[in-house]
């Protein structure tokens, strides 16, 4: 299996983990855009000191973080711990939306029967925007939606805080979570906020961060797994991850013109890249732009956290499968394709000239319950979207890098955790079989027992203003980091090495100590981990009886052990 580890350089985060104690293969986070577009429509920034001092193997400050990053038990949803005036909640992580949204006390749907931010808490830090009559709405392209009002809170990651950070708290709601998760994390561009076109000094949190100059380097990376042992870095790369940054493949980042009437400008809408070239088994398949006029004949990816799978369009992955023996069509509406499931053929997404494969292991969903030697398999088809995107590139391909995200200009980083060199060692039937099996990954469904031919989708009309150009390797200064921060990454003049390093804290240490005698003794220590009540703020009740004081002298004790045992480390 072929596991990257993402970097995107748009905005960070800081240190201090938190351990986070048949599926549904539908794309639920990428944002419906045209119904998004209705509610479209500069405050001075803290100003810092140029970040010139950064080298090789420099230690980090207190401007960068790792979180713990979990799989929710829907194989859907990845998310992290992040604490909103006290109180500490999951927010499902999202590349392709910007936003933070948070179920409120005041939702009773069922969806909102989750951990839920407690307006009768009256935190001191919550701010009323308008006398919270400012509307948040977002709906999602699975015809999900939640409403309520904006507000600003303090918001923590880790040992990051922005005060202050615009958010919206959900009143009504049909998006459904799992594992006790409250809400979304948008770390996509301000552009696509619809709180910041709404409401004043409402930055969304990553881009507040960069924007006022609080991380090491306007950054942030994932490393994603298929449990709770991924993370989240801000404002640095993980070092346990990336050991050769010489390796990360930079891409620039494309930026769209306006919608309409929006603007006059192109700008950074989306972390969407220019997908140069598929692959089966090394067999080139080209890709085929739905728009090729006006995306200068590049197909287009979008990279998205929030998806749980594959999509592209039906020109391109028609032609993927007809590359896969024994692979056919068995849903023409959902575009899904079935395969052998002893296939050992693998696939390839090329981004800069460098092929990033894809085992079967990455890309296979799992057995049909009715014909169980077939396989449903990524990626599936999708109708032409009207923002040029042909491409979603969601967690079954986030896997297999750590991608890297920055904002100076914006650039996204791949940086492959596997087959790293070719030829790439294809997977054995048997390696195969015996993932699935324990992987539990048969989907109730029966296939047809006849062949369907490939469906050819209208194009609609382009969503973007074509009179305005958006020009590859263009620099838009508006929605990117302060100016103070000194660019490492120039197309020309990329300094990777440079780029700010951090580690996270060990949760376990084995120690070996030789007596006097000479007698060895090896002993395993596990650090505490933070114990947290989700939903219900530090010192406020707990099923109406409060937490007592010899309660949090207990919890602080033990985190000051943890520190200074890892400190003598």
């Amino acid at each position: 299996m072929l596991p990257l580890f993402l970097l995107l350089s748009v905005l960070a985060f800081l240190d201090g983990p938190y351990a986070v104690p048949g599926p549904d293969i539908t794309g639920r986070w990428r944002p419906d855009m045209r119904r998004r577009l209705s509610s479209i429509g500069s405050n001075r920034l803290k100003s810092r000191h140029a970040l010139e001092g950064i080298v090789t193997n420099l230690p980090p400050t207190n401007n960068s973080t790792i979180v713990s990053v979990a799989f929710a038990s829907d194989r859907q949803t990845y998310y992290a711990l992040a604490e909103v005036g006290k109180v500490s909640l999951r927010l499902a992580l999202d590349t392709a939306s910007s936003d933070l949204w948070l179920v409120s006390s005041d939702c009773t749907s069922s969806a909102c029967n989750v951990p839920k931010y407690p307006l009768a808490f009256e935190s001191p830090t919550f701010i009323s925007v308008n006398s919270n009559a400012t509307a948040f709405n977002v709906s999602y392209a699975d015809s999900t939606s939640a409403q309520g009002f904006v507000a600003q809170e303090t918001v923590t990651l880790g040992n990051l805080t922005v005060a202050n950070q615009a958010f919206g708290l959900v009143t009504t709601s049909d998006v459904r979570f799992t594992d006790q998760v409250s809400g979304v994390l948008g770390l996509g561009f301000p552009r696509l906020s619809s709180i910041a076109h709404n409401a004043v000094n409402a930055t969304p949190f990553f881009a507040s961060m960069a924007q006022e100059g609080q991380l090491d380097y306007p950054l942030f990376g994932m490393s994603l797994t298929r449990d709770s042992s991924g993370t989240l870095a801000f404002g640095a790369i993980d070092g346990t991850v990336v050991t050769n940054r010489s390796l990360i493949e930079w891409n620039e980042v494309v930026p769209f013109a306006p919608f309409a009437a929006e603007s006059n400008s192109s700008s950074y809408l989306q972390w969407a890249l220019v997908l140069s070239g598929l692959s089966v088994n090394g067999t080139a398949v080209a890709p085929e732009p739905t728009y090729p006029v006006q995306t200068l004949n590049s197909s287009l990816a979008l990279l998205d956290v929030g998806t749980a799978g594959i999509y592209g369009p039906f020109q391109d992955v028609s032609r993927i499968f007809s590359l896969i023996s024994g692979a056919r069509l068995v849903d023409d509406g959902a575009g899904q394709w079935v395969v052998p499931c002893d296939t050992e053929e693998t696939m390839a997404f090329n981004f800069g000239g460098r092929d990033f494969v894809l085992q079967p292991t990455d890309y296979l969903i799992g057995p049909a319950s009715g014909n169980p030697n077939l396989c449903l398999s990524w990626p599936r088809a999708s109708p032409p979207s009207t923002d040029g995107i042909d491409w979603q590139l969601g967690s079954p391909f986030l896997r297999t890098v750590f991608g890297i995200d920055t904002k100076e200009p914006p650039m996204v980083g791949f940086y492959p955790l596997a087959n790293t060199t070719a030829p790439v060692t294809p997977e054995s039937a048997a390696s195969v079989a015996s993932f699935l099996a324990s992987y539990s990954a048969t989907v109730a469904t029966t296939l047809p027992n006849f062949l369907l031919p490939t469906p050819s989708p209208t194009v609609p009309a382009y969503t973007f203003n074509t009179s305005v150009p958006a020009s590859r390797g263009e620099v838009v200064r508006s929605g990117l980091a302060t100016s103070t921060y000194k660019p490492l990454l120039a197309a020309k003049h990329s300094n990777a090495t440079a780029l700010p390093a951090i580690t996270p804290s060990p949760t376990v240490a084995t120690f070996i100590i030789t007596d006097t005698s000479g007698h060895t003794l090896t002993s395993v220590s596990t650090a505490p981990q933070v114990s947290v009540t989700l939903g219900v703020p530090e010192g406020w009740t707990v099923n109406g009886a409060p937490r007592t004081r010899a309660d949090w002298r207990s919890a602080i004790v033990g985190l000051c052990a943890g520190a200074l045992l890892w400190g003598f480390v």
